[in-house]
């Protein structure tokens, strides 16, 4: 069972799915760091919840994190903005799996009106219990650091 400690942030768009995701990352074993948003569908703004991601990442609070947002575009931008975050927005499983193989990425970002809590959640397993590939892709993952 894990024991790791995942942060898990979203705006107001990805509420819903975020609150579903936090279950799921529970019912696995996982400690929740829940950075927000915390008022529900009140219109909140996306870059301040991977600023909050960003600095679990960077203070070592955490090694992951889960982001949320309508499209998943917008804070996969903002979060890819900080040195210490390698944020992939995912739909599918074969993209969450390649973002950690190839990527490294720290951080799963999921469109809360763009995917269905059934998909994100599988998109979550694989990208939790996929371990980087290294070899090659290390040098790029290091040019992006």
């Amino acid at each position: 069972m894990p024991s790791e400690k995942i942060a898990i942030a979203c705006d107001h768009a990805g509420y819903e799915l975020k609150a579903q995701l936090v279950e799921d990352l529970e019912g696995w074993g996982y400690e929740i760091l829940d950075l927000g948003t915390k008022n529900g569908t009140d219109s909140v703004d996306y870059p301040d919840f991977a600023d909050a991601i960003a600095k679990a990442i960077t203070e070592k609070d955490v090694q992951r994190g889960v982001l949320v947002c309508g499209s998943g575009i917008g804070i996969s931008i903002a979060a890819n903005r900080h040195k210490a975050v390698r944020a992939a927005l995912v739909g599918d499983v074969l993209a969450a799996q390649m973002s950690r193989l190839h990527n490294d990425a720290n951080v799963v970002v999921f469109g809360g009106r763009m995917i269905g809590p059934t998909q994100a959640q599988e998109c979550l397993k694989i990208f939790l219990n996929t371990e980087f590939e290294g070899g090659r892709h290390q040098r790029r993952v290091t040019k992006m650091s």
